[in-house]
């Protein structure tokens, strides 16, 4: 079946140019042009993954990214054309899987959305293969079915690569996972970005289900190797 994106951006020579190029690879593709039509066609589409300028009119795309994950995981792409990095930290921290900074290669696009849809392909083959299971740990509770977190009793809105960090790290409790090892596991082999991306998912993810981020409770730094979950 083929996989549904939602290009963002008010270029629309770049929006021309991408649809096109990713029709090529059998991929279905809508299209928006502002922030207020993205979120509309979200609300009512049923998007795969979306790529999502920074720079747009009536809504800019961290506005967006952050209505958005109000009430959607789906997978998210940031495209911005500044080349500062807290841009792209911002980006991530609004709650975007990854960026790409333009001017860019489509074939870039291309890889980070084939890395994203086989991780995403990999994750149902899975629960197509298990039963229903809820993980507690304390007062948290993990269903790994529906991707829901609860910590006592109030549900936790996680996006889905913070919740795969989390479920990664409470499956394996107290095992040490390097930056480099979870960039790997979480984002996949081909994954161009660095290990700075899994500093801020980790960090959001704390900042949600930590009582004290800065004394953690759930996921701890074990300092010059990386993060573990201590149960």
């Amino acid at each position: 079946m083929a996989r549904k994106i939602l290009v963002v951006d008010d270029e629309k020579l770049i929006v021309k140019g991408l649809k096109f190029s990713l029709e090529q690879d059998d991929m279905e593709v809508d299209c928006a042009y502002d922030g207020e039509e993205a979120l509309e066609k979200i609300r009512k589409g049923n998007y795969d993954i979306i790529l999502l300028d920074v720079m747009l009119p009536k809504l800019d795309g961290f506005e967006v990214c952050t209505q958005v994950r109000e009430f959607s995981n789906v997978p998210i792409i940031m495209l911005t054309a500044k080349s500062d990095d807290m841009d792209k930290i911002l980006g991530l921290d609004y709650g975007a899987d990854d960026y790409i900074t333009k001017p860019f290669n489509v074939l870039e696009v291309k890889a980070r959305i084939k890395a994203i849809m086989r991780r995403i392909s990999s994750k149902d083959r899975q629960q197509n293969t298990q039963s229903a299971s809820v993980i507690v740990n304390g007062d948290m509770k993990l269903d790994t079915e529906s991707r829901r977190v609860y910590i006592s009793g109030r549900e936790i809105r996680l996006t889905s690569k913070e919740f795969d960090i989390l479920e990664l790290m409470i499956t394996n409790q107290n095992k040490v996972y390097s930056r480099d090892a979870l960039l790997k596991i979480i984002w996949g082999e081909d994954y161009p970005g660095d290990v700075r991306t899994v500093d801020v998912h980790v960090r959001r993810l704390r900042e949600k289900i930590e009582t004290n981020p800065s004394e953690p409770k759930y996921v701890h730094t074990k300092w010059g190797t990386g993060y573990y979950f201590q149960g």
